[in-house]
């Protein structure tokens, strides 16, 4: 069994690390490059670094400081938002990135997914889907645009599409879960998981230890993210890992 990853987000407005609450009412928690050193030291597998107001405002991400981050960093380094072409893709890897996540650019021009794969490889392209359950519908629906526009695309027939394109892994955020820290989508993640066929990152509602066992049991998830209880030492990242490890889950040390 490959082990299961455990990484921080640093999710980035203004050049300062934030985190709310279902996508709302942010709050400031950090120097981007201060927390990226600190998970680097600490152990953590892989850091997400996303632009989260990029698209927005309709501009490319902010590479100096994608630049200032990797310069922290000694582990893969996944940075997203405002990505909207292969050009923007090949010169956040010439700053530092080791993948890119796209999300809102995949949705409007899905081609763009084949193209990146074609020219650097699937291993590079992590489709980071924002999903909303619709409890009047009773469907998960897509969301773009930093989880403000709904779409019509349901998530599982996303997650084929996705994967028939050549994505390797998927970044998958329940929003209803998002900052709650009552737990990650268990269900949801699993159902995505088994139909994938790639790696899967469970983001939303971490709270505590038992929620990764879950996401990575029940959930089935290969690497499980999360921003606010790392940045506020709520939990860390060597104490979930030796939990994790006395539970049986296989985990790098």
């Amino acid at each position: 069994m490959l082990a299961k990853r455990i990484i921080p987000c640093l999710d980035v407005k203004n050049g300062r690390t934030v985190k709310g609450v279902q996508f709302k009412n942010l709050v400031d928690l950090g120097d981007p490059t201060e927390l990226a050193a600190h998970y680097a030291k600490i152990g953590a597998d892989e850091l997400v670094f996303l632009d989260i107001s990029a698209t927005d405002e309709r501009r490319a991400t902010m590479f100096p400081w994608v630049k200032k981050v990797a310069a922290m960093l000694n582990i893969p380094f996944t940075v997203g938002g405002g990505i909207s072409s292969v050009e923007d893709v090949l010169a956040l890897l010439e700053a530092g990135a080791d993948k890119i996540s796209i999300n809102t650019s995949a949705v409007l021009n899905p081609l763009l997914i084949d193209e990146i794969a074609k020219r650097c490889g699937s291993q590079c392209v992590v489709v980071a889907i924002d999903t909303f359950y619709d409890e009047a519908k009773k469907k998960s629906i897509i969301y773009t645009n930093g989880g403000k526009k709904e779409t019509a695309i349901e998530t599982l027939q996303w997650v084929k599409e996705i994967t028939s394109r050549g994505a390797g892994e998927i970044l998958l955020t329940s929003i209803n879960h998002d900052g709650t820290k009552n737990g990650f989508a268990i269900e949801l993640t699993a159902e995505v998981s088994s139909l994938a066929g790639i790696p899967v990152i469970a983001s939303g509602g971490a709270g505590n230890e038992q929620h990764f066992k879950d996401v990575f049991t029940a959930g089935k998830a290969d690497a499980a993210l999360a921003a606010g209880i790392f940045h506020r030492n709520e939990l860390s990242i060597p104490d979930l890992k030796k939990y994790l490890l006395t539970e049986g889950i296989s985990i790098r040390p």
